[in-house]
């Protein structure tokens, strides 16, 4: 009887929990320096602001208004007994907001968190029936390994001749030429000596490094050899492009280096891509177009790829012969530091991310948007418009312009792409309070959750 009675109320509970709550699962990632980790966190804080009864996300509340909804309550889920890291928005709030505040450091491993939304119900039975409940379940991973997703479609002799032929073009050629002259030195039957193999992989991995660091590129691959995850740079990564068309001879170098590129795929396939991004049906990719277009040309058009590649995978991961995941019911690119851009400014900027991106389908929509606001706007009637802030290790606030903003992308040779290129000044996080109460301060991430939640809401 027990068991009978045990059995009935489990039952009871599905069939409640299948009436009144709707899952979501959104993951979130972002080139590098896009802002992916305060993004999530301005994300958590302000859904908890929100069910706390601050407007800390007002778009989101009036569509919830406009359909005769409001938020009750939001719950961050404990931890639990989840095999993933945990995202802990309260420590990385405790970074922007301690005696020195800093930004957090970038995501290095898939972690999540999950929130609950109680929703009160609207029309005329909504005071009959209970609150409905909206369970967010956020995926963090870093965007280096989003750009793996083409290599499950390549064989190693077409990933090396295609990164070869790249590495061959400016910007990238002027960091290439110690790994040009290592490839040289090597005799066309060299054979599979590991010393050999792990040289050309830290060759490799130095030259993907320098280019993200120093030229703020993006489209670097493997995404790994940049951000290797707890299992770090084990043998199954030693392996680098090298020439060569057809089945390499048993022994040589060459066979020794497609074999761990295949390993190499399939523990990226087995460890991460089926298991994990299978899960989620909501996508948001971060990337930072202003810092890629102040970066020049060369910076700019490898963003441009690295987006491309990104919403093409998206596109064509449920045909692809690897993969086998559900479709993406939304996918939101979001170019993130617009509080780095005067008011004015802010639509061309818009719309020369529009024309970065180019066509995305009809489930993506694009935003851009500042996750934490960290300036101040100038006066409107100031000429050129400046935003003011603090840069980190300063202590007074400062003018910035990022200089004239085009709403499409300026050809090649355009004097635009002559003007002097410079990085993005790092400002210091506002004054915050470090229990988050009020929320964290934003420009349009109202607007972002407002659509991406539109349709279960």
């Amino acid at each position: 009887m027990d068991r009978l009675l045990h059995g009935m109320a489990r039952l009871g509970d599905e069939a409640e929990r299948l009436l009144n709550e709707t899952s979501l699962r959104v993951a979130i990632t972002g080139l590098s320096r896009s802002g992916k980790t305060v993004f999530i966190t301005s994300l958590i804080s302000n859904l908890l602001a929100l069910g706390r009864g601050r407007d800390s996300l007002p778009a989101l509340t009036r569509q919830l208004a406009a359909n005769g909804q409001r938020i009750l309550a939001v719950r961050l889920e404990p931890s639990g007994t989840q095999a993933l890291d945990w995202f802990d928005a309260a420590e990385k709030l405790r970074d922007l907001a301690g005696a020195t505040p800093h930004w957090p450091p970038r995501t290095a491993d898939l972690a999540s968190a999950a929130l609950t939304l109680v929703v009160a119900r609207s029309g005329r039975l909504g005071g009959l029936l209970p609150p409905r409940r909206l369970r967010l379940e956020l995926l963090d991973y870093p965007g280096e390994w989003l750009l793996d997703l083409p290599l499950l479609d390549q064989d190693f002799s077409q990933w090396s001749a295609a990164t070869l032929a790249q590495l061959k073009q400016p910007p990238r050629a002027a960091l290439a030429t110690d790994f040009f002259a290592f490839l040289a030195s090597l005799p066309p039957d060299a054979p599979d000596e590991d010393a050999v193999a792990r040289r050309g992989f830290l060759l490799y991995r130095d030259l993907l490094v320098a280019a993200r660091d120093e030229l703020g590129l993006r489209w670097l691959q493997p995404g790994r050899f940049l951000v290797p995850g707890p299992k770090g740079d084990s043998p199954m990564m030693w392996f680098f492009p090298i020439p060569g068309q057809g089945p390499a001879a048993p022994g040589s170098l060459r066979d020794l280096l497609a074999r761990r590129f295949d390993a190499y795929r399939e523990d990226m396939r087995r460890s991460y891509f089926d298991p994990w991004f299978a899960r989620f049906d909501r996508q948001v990719v971060l990337v930072d177009a202003l810092g890629a277009l102040c970066g020049g040309e060369g910076a700019f058009a490898d963003a441009r790829q690295a987006v491309a590649q990104i919403a093409r995978a998206y596109d064509q991961r449920s045909r692809s012969r690897w993969l086998r995941l559900p479709m993406l019911k939304r996918v939101a690119f979001a170019a993130s530091k617009l509080d780095h851009i005067p008011p004015v400014q802010r639509p061309a900027f818009l719309s020369m991310f529009q024309a970065m991106l180019g066509e995305t389908g009809p489930k993506a929509r694009h935003f851009a948007l500042a996750a934490l606001r960290s300036t101040e706007d100038g006066a409107p009637t100031v000429s050129p418009p400046v935003v003011f802030g603090v840069p980190s290790g300063e202590t007074r606030r400062r003018p910035f312009r990022p200089g004239p903003i085009p709403d499409s992308i300026p050809p090649s040779g355009d004097p635009f792409w002559r003007r002097p290129y410079f990085a993005l000044p790092e400002f210091r996080p506002p004054v915050l309070d470090p229990e988050g109460r009020e929320g964290l301060p934003h420009l349009h991430m109202d607007a972002l959750l407002a659509w991406l939640l539109e349709d279960a809401l």
